[in-house]
């Protein structure tokens, strides 16, 4: 039961370590900053999603594989995906539509940064039980 709390908090620090890195006003910083690592190079980029390698080594540890998992991880990898996608259209191809370029620079909430914190651990603690 401690391992249980202990994945979950750790993965509490990964998330919040995440928000900070990707902190932003609009979706075009976050690409912006996240552009940063990738020009770097792309295991930089992989290197600021921490909390994507430590739920693999939560499954690989507990040899737990379950539907909350498996969300878990469908999710990090939509989320990765996505984002690599985007850093493509928006600074490597440089061809984006009219309409995302108005949503790109739609403010952001600052509590939006937070909502991997909301939404992994309890799925993870679930997964655990």
């Amino acid at each position: 039961m401690e391992n249980i709390f202990t994945f979950v908090l750790i993965l509490v620090v990964l998330e919040l370590f995440e928000a900070y890195m990707q902190r932003a006003d609009t979706l075009y910083g976050v690409i912006e900053k996240l552009y940063v690592w990738y020009q770097k190079s792309i295991f930089a980029f992989f290197f600021i999603h921490p909390s994507f390698y430590f739920v693999l080594f939560v499954v690989v540890v507990t040899d737990i594989l379950n539907v909350y998992m498996i969300l878990i991880l469908t999710f990090k990898i939509f989320d990765l995906f996505y984002k690599i996608e985007l850093i493509k259209a928006i600074f490597i191809k440089q061809k984006v539509s009219g309409d995302l370029l108005a949503m790109l620079e739609w403010p952001i909430p600052s509590w939006f940064f937070l909502l991997g914190v909301t939404l992994y651990p309890p799925l993870l603690f679930y997964a655990l039980m």
